[in-house]
């Protein structure tokens, strides 16, 4: 028997975390298209590095306020795209800190996220630290499935995929 729509408490939240790696449109694109298709929504999860320990804590506190006021232009870029392709605005999440410990708390803290979704670097290197982590040493920690996405897809495999 076919099933209705959603309801909220089952939508699909697909996760990318947005940071400056060339493969981010990659995992963008297809969280969206994945969203789009299924129902569900995007989140966007953004990690600012701490500052180095400053000797001034009113220049640590200027920078940070600096970092802060970047990371939400930046932000305001791909939720943009977002909502381009499905229609409806991400939710935003920006953090401090170190990204895979920010990444694996906001996944434990926010139960309405399902997927994590990543893209893997298209060059020799690995596939990125972050994956590498997340299916190693810190696999275990994740309550989601992660969907890694090839780093070399273009938008016509992105859109037959999702």
């Amino acid at each position: 028997m076919p099933q209705g729509p959603q309801s909220p408490a089952q939508e699909r939240v697909f996760l990318v975390v947005v940071d400056d790696s060339p493969e981010l449109p990659i995992a963008l694109r297809y969280a969206s298209l994945r969203a789009l298709h299924t129902g569900g929504h995007v989140a966007l999860l953004h990690v600012v590095e701490p500052t180095d320990r400053q000797h001034w804590m009113a220049l640590e506190s200027l920078m940070r306020d600096e970092k802060r006021q970047d990371a939400e232009q930046f932000m305001e870029r791909y939720a943009s795209e977002v909502s381009t392709l499905t229609g409806s605005l991400p939710a935003i999440y920006i953090r401090e800190g170190i990204v895979r410990d920010e990444l694996l708390a906001l996944i434990d803290e926010d139960p309405s996220i399902s997927i994590l979704v990543l893209a893997a670097s298209a060059g020799e290197a690995g596939p990125g630290p972050l994956i590498s982590a997340l299916t190693g040493k810190f696999a275990g920690r994740l309550r989601v499935p992660v969907t890694i996405v090839p780093g070399k897809l273009s938008d016509a495999e992105i859109a037959a995929l999702a």
